[in-house]
Formats: C-alpha cells, structure tokens, sequence
C-alpha cells in the first residue's frame, strides 16, 4: 500500500478527489497526512476523514530552507512513500525537492512545456491557444520543468473566461491525479525510471 503525503494551500478539492479514491479499499494507495502552509480550508477534509494533518507557516520560519525542513519533517514523521502537492501555492526549497524527488509530483493547469508558471490558464488565453489542459508531473528544481507523468487536454471555447476555463480544467485535473497516483502505486508507472530517462534526454542533449 503507497503512503501518500498531500500538501494544499486553499480549498482542498484534489485532496477531496484523493480521499474519495483511497476510501475504497480495492484502491492501492492511503493518505497518511495531510500537511499545508496555511490554515486552509481543504484541511477539514482530512479532520473529516480522520487523516492527520499539520500546517506549517512560511512566516514562523527564518527562510524558506527552513520552512522546507519543518515541512519534510512532518511528512517523514508520518513515513509518506509519495508527497503530492496538490494545490500548494509554493515553490518547493531545493532542500524539499532533493529529499522526495522523483517521489514528489504536482498537477498544473496547462500542458506542460506550454505556460508554465503562476498564471498558466491566463497565459494560454492571452496567447490565443485553441486548446490547453492539464499535467501531473515530477517536481523538479526548476518551475513546472519536472519530467511529465500525464496529460489530458480541454478545449479552449470562443471567448471563455479564465474562471470558466480553469473550472473546466480542474474538472479533468481530478480523475487525471487521482489515475496518476494509482497507476504509480501498483507499478504501472516507475517515477524512478521516467525521472532516470529525462535526465538522460537532458545529457544527450548538452552533449
């Protein structure tokens, strides 16, 4: 059984998505914390689900090095074999990233390599793309530039709002985490060897 560790920032719907998923017994995987970086209100979820949860506040901390380090010592004190970040609006330290990494994975509102970045659906809309989506990716030191695990694409409508565009995303964002995750807890997909294959593409290609 894969240990999960989520981390949020706001509202919680992925974590939602998760917990509904891991409920089911025949699932392969268990969220065994949940952690956040405010008081945020997707952490009644998992107080709802009797999941343990911690917050952990960028301003109680001297930096963000260390505010990374209280952070992975509340994920490793609940022994996680995978940390999603699902909603946490962050930029990880690179301590956090070299202690989970590859086992550390995220979802974007875009298809990465496409608008990467804080405003990714805005991004798509200013730049008149026809379609956009969203990925689930390893968490690497850059921003959004992690190995790619999985992808689903929406429409773009004539004339969209970016809150109706973003909605319509998150609608595919759920499953789309939610298959992630089970396909990487029964083996089906190897974060080790997606994340090994990417940095030998980005060798060959320095080479």
């Amino acid at each position: 059984m894969l240990k999960l560790a989520v981390l949020i920032s706001g509202g919680g719907s992925n974590l939602k998505a998760l917990i509904e998923a891991t409920s089911d017994p025949e699932f392969p995987a268990e969220i065994v914390c949940v952690g956040a970086d405010t008081a945020a209100a997707g952490l009644a979820y998992a107080e709802a689900a009797g999941i343990p949860s911690f917050v952990v506040r960028p301003a109680d901390h001297a930096n963000r090095a260390e505010w990374g380090a209280a952070l992975a010592a509340g994920i490793q004190n609940h022994g996680a074999d995978l940390v999603v970040s699902a909603g946490l609006m962050r930029i990880l330290p690179a301590g956090f990233v070299s202690e989970f990494s590859p086992r550390l994975i995220n979802t974007h509102p875009a298809l990465l390599p496409l608008f990467p970045g804080a405003h990714a659906v805005r991004d798509a809309l200013a730049a008149g793309a026809t379609e956009t989506g969203v990925t689930v990716h390893i968490i690497d030191e850059g921003v959004d530039t992690g190995p790619v695990l999985r992808q689903a694409v929406v429409a773009v409508r004539a004339g969209e709002a970016e809150a109706d565009l973003h909605e319509r995303i998150k609608q595919e964002e759920r499953p789309l985490l939610v298959r992630t995750v089970r396909e990487i807890a029964d083996g089906t997909l190897d974060l080790a060897a997606v994340a090994g294959a990417a940095a030998g593409a980005a060798a060959a290609d320095l080479a």
